[in-house]
């Protein structure tokens, strides 16, 4: 049976089945793309507390802290105690006097995932040698990504090696991207760590430090440096025939006029062999100054640490103090009461309460607001 339906239903029926298509046809909101937005709202603060020995004050509570931004008191609505799990980008340099060394790199390396906790995830990243248009270049190798699959670990640390430059800026913004480019799930939320072992000295990298570094604050990464003295073997083999020396790449020699001779009206040479065995030293000197100022700038802003070791013989005992100080951090976070986004850099305060007398704090010193 056939019946008439008034042409007005028959556009208003349209209209709402036009209406409920297109509804169907949104593209539905994933739960977790929203988790994501809120997460990266939220200001992560990692901290550690010692007493007035240097001894860590563990078992501690979210009422023992109080925390300030800009000097304006905030609400901590996120706290992790030191039990919880951290995910760890470790970066092994094996450019220069390390090419030597790789087996007891390895086997440092080896234990320091070994004295990290179970559930402690970890990534491994070093440099190697590649060849472009006919000629080697060194590059960032990510060996692999976060997993607590320590055989995993065991099998990337055994594929690590060497290179003959160090491209150490583009090792710290590869961490950023490729490692941690998303969001933490909740329980490694401002638990994520930079774990080097390097001299710090850049060779040949196309980025800089102040890219790298404002990645790295910015992403709330704490970083730690095992800072290896190289200088000595570097200066040793640096004077004499520049054809047959270990010699500075172009960019280190833009880099130490750029940095402390950028206004001298002295004649600045353009490659090594118009340096002589003086200003080799002193160029050396320099660029050697300027890494542990950034390691040490970085350290301190994230509320990491540098251990300077006189050899790679010395890492093992380096690396197990990292393991250990990454045991004990604690894990602060709150929403900013200053809803601006206008890319200002805002200065983080830790207070403890309730604590012994002398009670140390170590923690994250700030970060930069997000701008629209």
């Amino acid at each position: 049976m056939r019946y008439q339906i008034p042409c007005l239903f028959l556009i208003v029926f349209g209209s709402c089945l036009t209406a409920l298509d297109a509804q169907d046809n949104k593209p539905q909101k994933d739960p977790e793309d929203e988790i994501i937005r809120i997460d990266t709202e939220l200001v992560e603060v990692p901290v550690v507390v010692m007493d007035k020995v240097g001894k860590p004050l563990l078992n501690l509570k979210q009422t023992n802290f109080n925390i300030f931004e800009d000097g304006r008191r905030q609400e901590v609505s996120d706290f992790s105690a030191t039990s919880s799990p951290f995910e760890v980008a470790l970066l092994l340099d094996t450019s220069g006097s390390a090419r030597s060394d790789l087996q007891l790199i390895q086997r440092s390396a080896q234990n320091f995932i070994n004295a990290l906790r179970p559930g402690d995830r970890v990534s491994i990243i070093s440099f190697k040698t590649d060849v472009k248009n006919n000629r080697p270049e060194p590059v960032t190798e990510v060996l692999s990504g976060l997993t607590d699959d320590r055989g995993a670990l065991r099998t990337a640390l055994e594929q690590i090696k060497t290179s003959n430059g160090t491209p150490y800026y583009d090792g710290l913004l590869k961490i950023v991207e490729s490692i941690f480019d998303k969001a933490p799930k909740a329980e490694f939320r401002g638990r994520r760590a930079l774990v080097a072992l390097t001299d710090g000295v850049d060779s040949t990298s196309s980025s800089d430090f102040e890219e790298a570094k404002e990645m790295l604050e910015n992403a709330g990464i704490i970083t730690y440096f095992i800072q290896v003295n190289t200088r000595d073997f570097f200066e040793q083999n640096l004077l004499g025939d520049c054809e047959s020396t270990i010699r500075f790449s172009s960019a280190q020699i833009r880099r130490y006029y750029r940095t402390f001779n950028a206004n001298a009206k002295m004649e600045k040479a353009t490659s090594f062999c118009q340096l002589g065995d003086f200003e080799r030293l002193a160029v050396s000197k320099k660029l050697y100054e300027l890494a542990a100022a950034e390691m040490n700038s970085l350290a301190k802003a994230s509320g990491g640490k540098v251990f300077p070791v006189v050899d790679l013989s010395d890492a093992r005992i380096a690396f197990k103090s990292v393991a250990d100080e990454i045991g004990m951090k604690y894990s602060l976070g709150y929403y900013s009461a200053n809803e601006k986004r206008d890319g200002t850099y805002r200065r983080i305060k830790v207070e403890l309460k309730g604590l012994p007398v002398g009670a140390q704090v170590r923690a994250r010193e700030g970060y930069t607001a997000p701008a629209n």
